[in-house]
Formats: C-alpha cells, structure tokens, sequence
C-alpha cells in the first residue's frame, strides 16, 4: 500500500494554513447584505443629484450633473452583472434612481424654457408607457412572477435621451433632430419590453 508522504506543502515551513476547501469556504470580505445596500445607495444617489439640479442654474453645473448621473447608471450596472449582484429589488431601486433624475431635469428644462411641452410628452413617453407596464405586471397574476429587466433598446432610449439634455444645455439646436430620435427608440423599446414581458408570461 503506497504510505502518504512524510512532507506535504501543508506542513512544510511556510506552506499554507488553510487547506484548499477551507479557502474555498472562507466567507467574502464584505457580505452581500452590505454590498447590495451599498449598490442600492448608487443607484438612489441619482435622486440626490436630481436635488441638486433643481437647486442650481448654472448651466456647467447642471451639464455636470447630468454626465454624472449617467455614469453612476452605467457604473452601478456594470457592478451588477460582474459581482453578481443583481437582485428583484434592484431592478426596482435602479430605474427609480434613473428615471427619478432623468424626469426632475425635464421639467426642470421645461420650465426655464429650453424644452417644449411637446418635446418634454416625447422624452417622457417611454416612462409613462413602462410605469402602466409596471403597474398592468403587478396586477395581473401571470405577469406578476416575471422578472423585469432592462432590454438594450431601453438602455439606447436612455442614452440619447441623456444627449438631448445636454443639448438643451449647451448646443439647442441638436435638441429637435435628438427628440425625433428619442421618440422613435422610445416606441420600439416599449413594444420590445411588452413583447419580452408576453413571452415571460406564466400560464394561467
């Protein structure tokens, strides 16, 4: 019978202290509880800037704010898919934060003049049509279990709409061309979302 050996790299001076399945078994730095609440604060911190947008009109500050608030949603969904984060509250806490910025600036533009009524219904069909969505989802039993996730057209909609802020700010006349482009992504991605959601659909 072959006799294990006399030396292993588990009791030779300076070899490891914890054999393989105990490292495999070592709990994580920080636990997922602190890591998600941790996202879940990005995601909110949008809505803070959104206050700061309605408390300044300097026109560079604002421009900041926006560009900021677009990469804490791009950030905090890249953490998401690479840490394995995502979570059902996520996908609600995520869009809130988002769309809660996005709606603030709108209607703040609106007021000081650099959007249209007409222009402001246009960037803001997408979210009237994804709120009913959530809304008929929640109330009707074979939507209720679907998972709601975000599709690239939605991510593109976001995207541009974001541009045109910019534009209303720093470069007006881009503002009319970037709205046609919005309202057309933002009708594709409605019916891109509800088709998604129909196929997700649990049998009755």
């Amino acid at each position: 019978m072959r006799r294990p050996p006399l030396l292993s790299p588990s009791n030779l001076p300076g070899g490891p202290l914890l054999r393989p399945a105990e490292t495999r078994l070592r709990p994580p730095l920080i636990p997922r509880r602190v890591q998600l609440a941790l996202l879940h604060s990005l995601s909110l911190s949008r809505l803070v800037l959104a206050a700061f947008f309605l408390m300044t009109t300097d026109t560079l500050l604002r421009a900041g704010l926006i560009v900021l608030a677009g990469l804490t949603d791009v950030l905090d969904g890249w953490i998401a898919r690479h840490a394995h984060l995502t979570s059902r509250l996520g996908a609600l806490i995520d869009p809130v934060g988002d769309r809660g910025f996005a709606v603030t600036a709108i209607l703040a533009l609106l007021l000081d003049g650099l959007l249209t009524p007409v222009q402001v219904c246009l960037l803001l069909v997408r979210d009237v049509m994804t709120a009913v969505g959530f809304l008929v989802a929640r109330f009707v039993a074979t939507l209720r279990p679907v998972e709601l996730k975000a599709r690239l057209l939605g991510k593109a909609t976001t995207g541009v709409q974001t541009v045109t802020l910019l534009a209303a700010l720093l470069a007006p006349a881009l503002v009319r061309p970037l709205v046609a482009v919005v309202a057309v992504l933002a009708t594709a991605a409605v019916v891109d979302y509800s088709r998604a959601v129909l196929r997700a659909r649990v049998p009755a």
